[in-house]
């Protein structure tokens, strides 16, 4: 196992297929547990959260498996989001958290995400070191330090009633009709719970999860299932969530979409009236429209912008001190409440916003225009390079010089996937159309 295994998100991969296979599971259970189980001792213990892939059930017991036979404790929570897994760690005071998932893709997809003790997801060079020990003997425990497997069944109850304390002045929801769509996902019971009880009519979309539906023509990847149960009940506002619900789009009482930058824009907005936003500053990722920065410098607030992947928001929020950040995808963090991307927290404040502002879901979910921006993704083959290719580089060249001070291109390996990410942003739509489709162009003949 040459090959680096983590990421811009943890481990990812199709499930049965390398690195997502039973066997790459134990040993990474055994290399993660060997790391954290430094001082030998056994008192140390995880947590392991998944979502609703019928992988999980393969993975989640051969990370068990590896784990234990280090002589880690496992406390195994079943189907939770993301954030409660960063939540739980750091309130069961564990040394590791773990969450199974591929977050908003398919089905046949699985990955392992790593939380450390302080609920934030590992660093670079924690995740390097497992690699370094997968990648070497793993010393297994005596027979005597073999860890143990508990179930914890209040997992859930105890992330619905945090995500509850996070709602402005313990207020309530009375008289909203909330759309929740949970994608077949790991919310599917706790997202309708918290708004239930905070007093919303909820129409829940989503939740009927088999094993083979998370993200299928639901959820935030596909909102138009929620656009249409919004319009058809009447509903005051959609919330939309990815597979492990640390994603959110909002729809308004039209069902049109609001992403995460226009999110970003409205509470970053209220934030810094309020005097919450600490630093006057939002941090976001590059793929962040040019619009959300100009809306955000006319109100006297910096965007700081960071590679793409939730976890470098994360770190350059945990850096510089600031507490509001996030993806245009939706990945919205508020580390006044969550460690990581919360989508369920981040809908609980657009709610706020409605029952403090008394203004529809429509008047909220625009904060600025928009600049045209397109995004084209490139599959290339195992082993090519094509960023690499000078004619590439050429044509990327060629595309800078002609949207010159009007736009702007990012062109970039995803980190999940084997894509080319080839992304503009200009007032001229005509002009970036043409720019782009050259830049495709030549990364095809070179993929």
């Amino acid at each position: 196992m040459t090959e680096k295994l983590f990421g811009t998100d943890g481990v990812r991969g199709r499930a049965n297929t390398y690195p997502m296979t039973a066997d790459v599971a134990l040993k990474l259970g055994a290399a993660a547990g060997r790391y954290f189980r430094k001082d030998g001792l056994n008192r140390h213990r995880v947590v392991i959260g998944k979502d609703t892939r019928l992988s999980g059930y393969m993975l989640e017991y051969a990370l068990t498996a590896g784990l234990t036979s280090t002589g880690m404790n496992v406390l195994l929570l079943g189907p939770v989001p993301t954030p409660a897994v960063g939540y739980l760690t750091r309130s069961m005071r564990a040394d590791l958290g773990i969450m199974i998932s591929a977050s908003h893709n398919p089905h046949h997809d699985n990955g392992i995400k790593f939380f450390g003790p302080d609920g934030f997801k590992l660093s670079d060079e924690a995740q390097d070191e497992i690699e370094t020990l997968l990648a070497g003997e793993i010393q297994p425990a005596q027979p005597e330090n073999i860890g143990r497997a508990k179930r914890i069944d209040d997992g859930r109850g105890r992330y619905v009633e945090y995500a509850k304390t996070t709602f402005p002045g313990h207020g309530r929801l009375n008289g909203l009709k909330v759309v929740v769509d949970c994608a077949n996902g790991a919310a599917y019971r706790a997202a309708p719970d918290v708004l239930w009880e905070l007093g919303a009519e909820v129409i829940p979309v989503g939740v009927a999860p088999n094993g083979f539906n998370i993200n299928q023509q639901c959820g935030s990847t596909h909102t138009q299932t929620a656009a249409e149960a919004v319009v058809q009940h009447g509903a005051d506002v959609g919330i939309a969530l990815d597979g492990d619900a640390d994603r959110v789009m909002i729809l308004d009482e039209n069902g049109k979409v609001a992403d995460g930058d226009q999110i970003m824009g409205l509470l970053a907005a209220r934030w810094a009236q309020e005097g919450r936003l600490q630093g006057k500053t939002l941090v976001a990722t590059v793929m962040s429209n040019l619009g959300l920065e100009r809306f955000l410098a006319g109100k006297g607030i910096d965007l700081h912008r960071t590679p793409v992947g939730d976890r470098y928001v994360v770190e350059a929020m945990r850096k510089g001190g600031f507490n509001l950040g996030g993806e245009q995808s939706g990945h919205i963090v508020m580390t006044d409440f969550a460690t990581t991307g919360d989508g369920l927290i981040a809908g609980l404040q657009f709610l706020a916003a409605m029952v403090e502002t008394g203004r529809k879901a429509s008047a909220l979910t625009h904060s600025f225009e928009v600049v045209p921006q397109l995004l084209q993704n490139v599959r290339y083959k195992a082993g090519a390079s094509p960023l690499e290719s000078a004619a590439v580089k050429a044509a990327i060249a060629k595309g800078e010089a002609q949207l010159a001070a009007n736009g702007r291109l990012l062109i970039r390996k995803s980190g999940t996937e084997p894509l080319i990410r080839v992304m503009g942003e200009c007032e001229d739509e005509s002009l970036l159309k043409s720019v782009l489709s050259e830049i495709v162009a030549e990364v095809e003949g070179a993929a």
